[in-house]
């Protein structure tokens, strides 16, 4: 191990009570060394050991055994050495929401203890590095949610750390504040050498990193730099472009339902990006494609994370998840060709606030549709509309046919809805959750019994677990499951994957395409732009006002003259534009 290292762990272990009274290991014989002055991440599935890892670096929680040394301090036998000396970033990171942007920049740095004489230059660095000298004043309840995230990172580093330490910093917000947070975090580590470990859902952030440390359950699977580890996928990799007409999740569909041949799918840019598996015959890879031309493309960081993460489920002999076709019992009834949404002029003001401006759309039946934008932008108010759960200042808005403004009650019992923040009962049962929203729903007896059955199947899920205590990829499918149970025409998603792994990810968008193709409409929201290729059609709005709407190819070939290649580049683009015409329209009036 190297003595110089900022963070050295040897044989370290965790371990807590599980649901069932048994231990286990969050983190498990895990040595690993952290290099100085550089970025490092921990990536790994939900349940993995990140933040129990992280938190253990922050000197929060006691290693059950092993070593743990952080700036070459033995952080069990000494935290506050250490706490003094690093700055730590949680999940949650608590702003005082009613206090101003300065206010709890001056509030942390009287925490940390910071000298009078160093606050001025340290707080005007943040605040231009974080682009909020215009906002000292501005409650922190009142920013949004990419904004906060900026302040909290300002506010974590109101003193200089010799390490910085971030959990999932990104979760939640838009590419737009991502970008900004990553830009601040890579000038710190470029103009102070400052070390920084963060964990991330994210792939295209760990190729940002010059180590990467992957975990599963506790245990560490590799580590290398980004190009040590892609090579695990060398000469797997491939891009399908799906035959005219073919939506690319249904070729994605065609092939993960493929496990013995295919190890991943993903919709990219109207192509499928895939890994097959090694010594699949290239006459079996041409019998499932056919009619969809291939050719290969360089491995990315994602593709080596999602083989060990396969690998991994395999060697634990979990089952494969059936096709969620085999699972769907009906279809949605209802004329194709009328639209199964209609907005027209809807408006929503707050007081002198218009949180959504004279916005217009329809949704077809069986259509998957994305409402994309920068935290803020309105797109939450738009959805809470659309579900009946907030009232429209003025236009006309028509659900499953019927009028939202007259018949709220009926639109709803045709609606299904997955918040964000799943709205479950961590006190009851995976069960006793789908008995109380079935008959929520106006299901009873025999008919609730079998859609309970069906659920539990299609769902794969443990009636007699607590939901509380699932991890974050089960209570998302418990979710769904409750979503789903009166069958609904239309379902909600509001940032449905947030927070959860891409294992998770993939099954979720696995049941969705099936649910599309059996004529449930789907209304979704999400931060994470690869989920945009999904979509049949995605409106982009900001600032409350609609600045794109269209195929997912139309949207990225909007954004085409500014170099943008996939949804995420396009998204930027599109948005940076719109709010450049409409600054140079507000200065002409």
């Amino acid at each position: 191990m190297n003595e110089s290292a900022t963070v050295i762990v040897e044989d370290l272990r965790k371990t807590f009570v599980g649901p069932d009274g048994k231990p286990f290991a969050a983190i498990d014989r895990v040595s690993m060394s952290v290099r100085a002055g550089e970025l490092t991440a921990l990536v790994g599935p939900d349940g993995a050991g990140k933040t129990t890892l992280i938190r253990m670096m922050a000197g929060l929680l006691k290693p059950d055994s092993g070593s743990l040394r952080v700036l070459g301090i033995d952080v069990a036998a000494h935290p506050q050495p250490v706490q003094d000396r690093i700055s730590y970033m949680p999940q949650r990171f608590g702003l005082y929401e009613d206090l101003s942007v300065q206010e709890n920049l001056d509030l942390y740095a009287d925490l940390h203890g910071v000298p009078m004489e160093q606050r001025r230059e340290r707080f005007t660095r943040m605040l231009e590095m974080t682009d909020m000298a215009r906002f000292t004043d501005r409650p922190a309840g009142k920013l949004s949610g990419g904004m906060k995230q900026k302040l909290g990172l300002a506010c974590t580093l109101v003193r200089s750390p010799d390490l910085l330490i971030l959990d999932e910093p990104s979760v939640g917000v838009d590419p737009l504040s991502r970008r900004d947070l990553w830009k601040i975090v890579q000038q710190l580590v470029d103009q102070e050498k400052l070390s920084v470990v963060v964990s991330t859902a994210y792939m295209d952030e760990a190729e940002r990193c010059g180590q990467v440390f992957v975990f599963d359950q506790g245990r560490l699977l590799a580590e290398g730099t980004p190009a040590e580890l892609r090579k695990r996928a060398h000469g797997l990799t491939f891009v399908a472009k799906p035959p005219h007409g073919l939506p690319a999740r249904e070729l994605q569909a065609r092939l993960i339902d493929k496990p013995d041949l295919i190890i991943d799918a993903v919709p990219s840019g109207g192509s499928v990006r895939f890994i097959r598996r090694a010594g699949v015959a290239q006459s079996a890879l041409d019998e499932l494609l056919h009619d969809a031309p291939c050719q290969p493309r360089p491995e990315e960081l994602e593709d080596a994370f999602m083989m060990m993460l396969r690998q991994r489920e395999e060697e634990e002999g979990k089952a494969k998840s059936k096709p969620a076709e085999d699972t769907l019992s009906t279809i949605a009834e209802g004329p194709k060709d009328k639209p199964v949404i209609v907005v027209h002029d809807l408006v929503r003001k707050f007081g002198d606030f218009t949180a959504v401006a004279s916005t217009s759309f329809e949704v077809a039946r069986g259509e998957i549709f994305g409402l994309l934008g920068p935290n803020g932008a309105g797109k939450t108010t738009t959805f809470r509309m659309l579900c009946g759960l907030l009232p429209a200042t003025s236009g006309h808005l028509e659900v499953a046919g019927r009028n939202l403004r007259t018949a709220r009650a009926e639109a709803r019992g045709r609606i299904g809805y997955v918040a964000q923040k799943f709205a479950l009962y961590g006190n009851l049962s995976v069960r006793e959750n789908l008995e109380f929203f079935g008959g929520a729903y106006g299901l009873r007896g025999k008919a609730l019994k079998l859609r309970i059955a069906a659920s539990l199947e299609q769902f794969e899920l443990d009636p007699s677990a607590q939901s509380g205590i699932l991890p974050a990829g089960y209570k998302q499918r418990l979710a769904m499951a409750t979503g789903l149970l009166h069958e609904p025409e239309i379902l909600f998603l509001d940032e449905p994957t947030s927070g959860i792994d891409p294992l998770a990810r993939r099954a979720f968008w696995r049941t969705i395409t099936a649910l599309a193709k059996h004529g449930v409409t789907i209304i979704v929201t999400t931060h994470f732009m690869e989920e945009a290729e999904y979509c049949d059609r995605i409106a982009i709005q900001d600032a409350g006002r609609m600045v794109a709407l269209g195929t997912p190819r139309q949207v990225r070939e909007q954004a085409a003259d500014s170099g943008a290649k996939d949804m995420n580049s396009a998204f930027i683009a599109i948005v940076e534009r719109g709010r450049a015409q409409h600054e140079h329209q507000g200065g002409k009036s």
